[in-house]
């Protein structure tokens, strides 16, 4: 949670901790408190112009209901509803914009406005973390697909017949290469990876890349989230190595992978880009 300016500075942060937990009450009570705590420090600062929300998918039309795959206590859950009276209890206002998206979609649009990708109109942005998934965008303009879900790049098949996946499939990314797949396989948290389960993660996440480049004419791939980041020069350098085995056409050779410009700061920094695009619903960018 965080207050952000339109300059894209984080004012004020702070975080909490998602409860284990299959009651969908008690997890947005832990939203509800960030949100009680975000009102005492806007206090001095200024009004709230609007509010964005990066949340796992699978997710409804705007947001209006949510079933992020790693928080099981959320299935089709009316994040919009509840979020909205969390505000006006907070700020005292039931006018404010809201607007809800894919974390990684979120995180494309901080990359193309403050980081690794400004001034670039093609690109895939990723976060390969607890889960793995991505926004892409096209021609300058974020993509969204028929239901809002476009970009879901953990789901494609990197070790066909691999290990099972929430979604119900095999061999997907999310299911191969997300912090927690390594914490399941290993036994131990994705942080104490060794060398070797280190790069395959990366020439995993190269294999989609490249897969990705082909099919829709990229030649950037920004990837963020703690496994990629906490893995650092051995990740990138695997993944650099697979997409470049795999993009071998005209238009995708030379696709880069490159760490995320914002580090760990981008997925809130894209939550705001989120807010301030809700004030300009023509536009997809700050």
């Amino acid at each position: 949670m965080g207050i952000v300016d339109r300059l894209g500075e984080i004012v004020w942060a702070d975080r909490g901790l998602t409860p284990t937990t299959r009651d969908a009450d008690v997890v947005a009570g832990a939203l509800g408190d960030l949100v009680a705590r975000a009102g005492v420090a806007a206090t001095g600062i200024g009004e709230l112009a609007a509010c964005g929300v990066g949340c796992g998918g699978p997710m409804t039309f705007r947001g209006e209901t949510v079933s992020p795959l790693n928080i099981p206590a959320w299935r089709s859950f009316p994040l919009r509803e509840r979020l909205s009276a969390s505000l006006a209890e907070s700020f005292g206002t039931t006018r404010v914009a809201i607007n809800i998206d894919n974390d990684a979609k979120a995180l494309a649009l901080a990359e193309g406005w403050l980081g690794a990708a400004r001034g670039v109109s093609n690109y895939i942005a990723m976060v390969v973390s607890t889960g793995v998934g991505a926004g892409i965008v096209l021609e300058g303009r974020l993509l969204k697909g028929a239901s809002g879900n476009a970009g879901h790049i953990g789901h494609v098949i990197v070790e066909p017949g691999g290990r099972s996946c929430s979604c119900g499939a095999r061999g997907c990314l999310e299911a191969e290469a997300s912090g927690t797949a390594i914490a399941v396989a290993t036994g131990d948290p994705a942080e104490m990876a060794s060398a070797q389960v280190q790069e395959r993660t990366g020439r995993l996440v190269g294999r989609a890349v490249g897969s990705v480049a082909n099919l829709l004419d990229l030649r950037l791939a920004v990837v963020g989230g703690s496994v990629a980041l906490g893995y650092g020069a051995r990740f990138f350098q695997s993944a650099q190595h697979e997409t470049d085995a795999v993009a071998r056409l005209d238009f995708s050779r030379g696709c880069r992978v490159e760490p995320a410009g914002l580090g760990p700061d981008g997925p809130l920094v894209g939550a705001a880009a989120l807010g301030w695009a809700a004030l300009d619903p023509g536009s997809s960018r700050p």
